[in-house]
């Protein structure tokens, strides 16, 4: 009895002691990949309540003391560009690793790779050639970050559609079917498609996605 009393209070010490370093990194981080969508494909409950899922998402982890953006960009009347609200930088991942360091290198040459853009958990995201392949990453985004000013759906009708549109997607990992720019993109690859309209969740699995966000502290 008295073995079990000491083992079970020295087990749950060293547990603490190895999350603690874990906890204090993720809480000076400022960017990353979401583990997890809401689940109903680009409906997203518009740009609000993207937001509201990378702050959910950084709280569940000890950052939710900071202010979170989801990277997207809005299309229409007051349109957002997704580079004009996410703060200036420097942004860190879960690991401490220097993503961008401002606006600038952030759309020019950053340090985003499938081995830096890590989920909220410090985690790697599944890229092209694992299964499921998890690189398709919601932006709504030309490549240097602004709202496309055509008539086209680039944004799954601001987010709010599960079924009819398209929103255009980049590469977590920036690695695609071929070796060009928009392949190696992380923010502006391609527009998502599929037999149910284009912007629902298997609409969104179905080219190598799951409707994940890349999420920045803004403060």
């Amino acid at each position: 009895m008295t073995l079990l009393r000491m083992t079970a209070p020295l087990g749950a010490c060293l547990a603490i002691l190895c999350l603690a370093p874990a906890q204090a990194q993720q809480a000076s981080m400022s960017f990353f990949v979401t583990s997890a969508s809401p689940g109903k494909g680009a409906d997203l409950g518009g740009i609000s309540g993207a937001d509201k899922h990378c702050q959910q998402l950084a709280s569940s982890v000890g950052a939710g003391t900071k202010t979170w953006h989801a990277y997207l960009s809005t299309q229409g009347a007051g349109a957002v560009n997704a580079r004009d609200r996410i703060g200036k930088g420097p942004w860190v991942n879960a690991k401490g690793v220097t993503v961008a360091k401002d606006v600038t290198e952030l759309h020019g040459a950053n340090n985003l790779t499938k081995q830096t853009a890590l989920t909220e958990k410090g985690e790697v995201n599944n890229g092209r050639g694992d299964t499921p392949n998890r690189h398709d990453i919601l932006t709504g985004s030309k490549s240097d970050g602004t709202a496309f000013t055509d008539d086209q759906d680039h944004t799954c009708k601001n987010y709010t559609s599960s079924t009819q549109g398209a929103v255009m997607l980049g590469h977590a990992d920036r690695i695609g079917l071929r070796d060009d720019d928009a392949s190696k993109s992380w923010n502006s690859s391609h527009p998502s498609r599929g037999p149910d309209g284009g912007c629902s969740q298997a609409d969104l699995r179905s080219t190598g996605g799951d409707g994940l966000l890349y999420c920045f502290a803004v403060n």
